[in-house]
């Protein structure tokens, strides 16, 4: 019977991180790279960001890293005093507000041969159902670095609209299942 617990609460938290927000890895099957010539610009603008997302940049750490920078210096490429800079080579980086976040490649001449990214994280949606219950926050996993946007506007907003999202229906009607197969174990 401790087993099922167990099972049932592990289930729990998975569905959880998984029900409310979105990994992308940037790039997709490409990743981070000057080699396969993706339109990072491009990429961006096919996908809708919000609070709590993550943008997993996969690269060689040999020959790339990701700088987060401001506007002024994702416009002009300068990477002299970036807010932060990641290195490993499997950076996942979680969402933490709206707004623009500016990346690019600190090594000389990738962000200027279109190694950069602009991520506009958009606002969530003020028409949500009454009764569509808010999502819970749980932690990050490890190794997850959280960061806020940079504060600035972006050159160009993603004007994309959001669709409700009915995921956050179906996991409660999973958890409410799985909350009642735990008491039905404890009653037998």
């Amino acid at each position: 019977m401790a087993a099922r617990i167990v099972s049932a609460l592990v289930c729990l938290v998975v569905m959880g991180r998984l029900s409310g927000a979105a990994v992308y890895k940037v790039g997709d099957s490409a990743g981070w790279t000057t080699i396969a010539n993706v339109d990072y610009k491009l990429w961006a603008s096919t996908k809708t960001f919000h609070i709590g997302d993550t943008v997993l940049f996969e690269y060689n750490p040999q020959f790339h890293n990701v700088m987060r920078v401001t506007h002024p210096m994702y416009r002009s490429c300068n990477s002299s005093n970036p807010i932060s800079t990641f290195t490993t080579g499997n950076d996942s980086i979680t969402l933490t507000n709206h707004g623009h976040h500016f990346f690019f490649c600190g090594v000389p001449g990738h962000c200027l041969a279109g190694q950069k990214l602009d991520l506009n994280v958009l606002l969530p949606a003020s028409s949500t159902p009454v009764s569509e219950p808010p999502t819970s926050s749980s932690s990050p996993p490890p190794l997850t670095t959280t960061i806020p946007a940079a504060g600035v506007p972006g050159p160009s907003p993603n004007l994309s609209a959001s669709l409700p999202s009915v995921a956050v229906g179906r996991v409660v009607t999973i958890v409410a299942l799985l909350v009642s197969l735990v008491f039905a174990n404890f009653a037998s």
